[in-house]
């Protein structure tokens, strides 16, 4: 099971990046972590970010980290609101800062470094708000 990838440590260093990059955001960021990726990487994120109720955000502003860890695929998806705000290249940067972890077999902070970078620019765009509510689960979603 792609749980078994990371070790207990590694998962709760994944879930206190999201949790400390949503400090200073309303934006909601989603890791979700599967062994393989059997179709393009792209068009099953995108089928996680639907799954995951990612789209449900007030504000469409949810983040959806997707990695398959043995076919090395990684897909950053923001939703409409997301999108629409952040500056291009955006993406590539952020997904250029955990590569070169990946590279290192460093796969827990490769996404915790990429959330943080992520979380920056949502607080940029969608500012932490007092009547904040967290709308999706800060733990990490594992398929297969």
């Amino acid at each position: 099971m792609a749980k078994d990838l990371f070790t207990k440590e590694e998962q709760q260093q994944i879930v206190d990046a999201v949790k400390q990059a949503e400090l200073k955001t309303s934006g909601e960021i989603k890791v979700h972590i599967e062994r393989k990726c059997k179709e393009d990487v792209l068009d099953h994120a995108a089928f996680m970010f639907e799954k995951l109720e990612m789209h449900q955000t007030e504000l469409r502003n949810g983040v959806l980290i997707y990695l398959a860890v043995e076919d090395r695929q990684l897909a950053i998806l923001g939703d409409a609101g997301v999108n629409l705000k952040v500056p291009k290249g955006f993406w590539e940067d952020t997904r250029d800062v955990m590569i070169s972890n990946f590279k290192n077999g460093d796969f827990a902070k490769g996404l915790s470094e990429g959330i943080i970078k992520a979380g920056e620019q949502l607080k940029e765009h969608f500012p932490y708000q007092k009547d904040d509510v967290n709308e999706l689960s800060d733990d990490i979603s594992f398929g297969e």
